[in-house]
């Protein structure tokens, strides 16, 4: 694993989300602070990404932001931004884009678990001169996420999730690199929904797609999900 994979590359996490879907389970505490094995998610993420050398987080935060900033008081390299307003997952970036100094900038969702290498695909990014690179995830069943539709490493289009839509294939992993030319792109597009209105407007092979070996993925945004990651998260 890349120990300096992260260095010198601003890391933003998205976790301004309301978790409507999981609020009857964890009531006022934020999605991000999600009690697995004892820890709070957030706690596995800035671990993880403390292995690749990030030494600059950005969260993007909005719903029970307090929460999240008391939690991380006396932590050291991260810094807290919250919406005025739920913004969607593109408007949290354009709103904190004067804080992204590095090029490229790591953007993640912050309720997604993608326990993988960093550093391949860093370095994909890289030597690829692209100005956005997304891990694609394949998975047993696409129909709950939605589809990536990729041909020659690169995305060609996307099938929003339907549930008719059942079967193996890949998926949007929520783990992107952008170059200062797209999030000034994603800006002047005044996109709310960076998967929706900034991704799937884009021309097909924009995207570079990389596909990472044997990595763990998991969404902790639903009840179910929720408790499968206590048997796929380290126990503390």
């Amino acid at each position: 694993m890349g120990e300096n994979s992260l260095k010198g590359i601003d890391v933003a996490i998205l976790a301004g989300g309301l978790g409507t879907r999981i609020k009857g389970i964890l009531g006022d505490t934020p999605k991000v602070l999600a009690p697995i094995n004892d820890r709070a998610y957030l706690d596995y993420l800035l671990e993880w990404l403390d292995g690749f050398g990030a030494s600059r987080i950005i969260m993007c935060l909005g719903h029970l932001a307090q929460k999240v900033e008391n939690h991380l008081q006396g932590r050291g390299g991260v810094e807290c931004i919250v919406e005025p307003e739920p913004l969607g997952t593109g408007g949290a970036v354009r709103f904190c884009r004067d804080a992204f100094r590095s090029d490229p900038l790591l953007v993640m969702n912050g309720d997604t678990w993608l326990e993988m290498d960093l550093a391949p695909f860093v370095t994909a990014h890289v030597n690829s001169n692209s100005n956005i690179s997304m891990v694609c995830v394949q998975v047993e069943d696409v129909s709950r996420y939605g589809k990536v539709k990729i041909r020659d490493h690169l995305v060609t289009g996307f099938t929003e999730k339907d549930p008719k839509d059942k079967g193996p294939g890949f998926i949007n992993g929520g783990v992107y690199l952008l170059s200062q030319k797209a999030l000034n792109d994603l800006c002047n597009m005044n996109a709310r929904s960076l998967e929706i209105d900034f991704f799937f407007e884009l021309k097909p092979g924009s995207i570079l797609a990389f596909i990472p070996e044997n990595a763990k993925f998991i969404d902790i945004g639903t009840p179910e999900s929720l408790t499968t990651a206590v048997s796929v998260l380290p126990a503390s």
